[in-house]
């Protein structure tokens, strides 16, 4: 093995684990998840309350949310520090895999629709408003 290799190199195969558990995980809760705006928080409870083992899936998805942005940030902070930037191309696919990881994240923070749930949905949504001629226009069209 190289000699500049070092532990920081396993985040991108932790990454990789971490998202393995959370697919998994949230096939699990997705057979008992109700995606209706009225039955969304209900069906969570339902998860956890009433569905063998619901709970310890629902926290080992959240928790491993958690992990998976920690590895994230970490395999990031490797990059940077190794000059991962220099391969500009590799750099910018895992940029806009940031952003499209930080997407996926909201839309899951915003799945069990509660009160942390609907105004965190509120205000991310309102930042489009910033948006100069069709920022209110859109957030309208976003909520419907």
């Amino acid at each position: 093995a190289p000699s500049n290799i070092s532990a920081w190199w396993n985040f991108g195969s932790l990454l990789g684990l971490c998202l393995g558990i959370q697919i998994v995980t949230g096939l699990f809760l997705a057979m008992h998840y109700t995606s209706d705006t009225l039955t969304a928080f209900s069906s969570v409870t339902h998860i956890c309350r009433d569905v063998n083992y619901g709970w310890i899936i629902r926290y080992l998805h959240a928790n491993g949310a958690s992990m998976f942005f920690i590895c994230l940030f970490l395999h990031v902070g490797r990059g940077i520090y190794y000059g991962s930037y220099t391969y500009s191309e590799t750099w910018n696919i895992g940029i806009l895999l940031l952003f499209a990881v930080m997407a996926t994240a909201f839309m899951g923070y915003v799945l069990p629709w509660g009160q942390m749930s609907f105004w965190g949905a509120t205000v991310i949504t309102n930042l489009l408003s910033a948006i100069p001629y069709i920022g209110t226009d859109l957030v309208q069209w976003i909520w419907g």
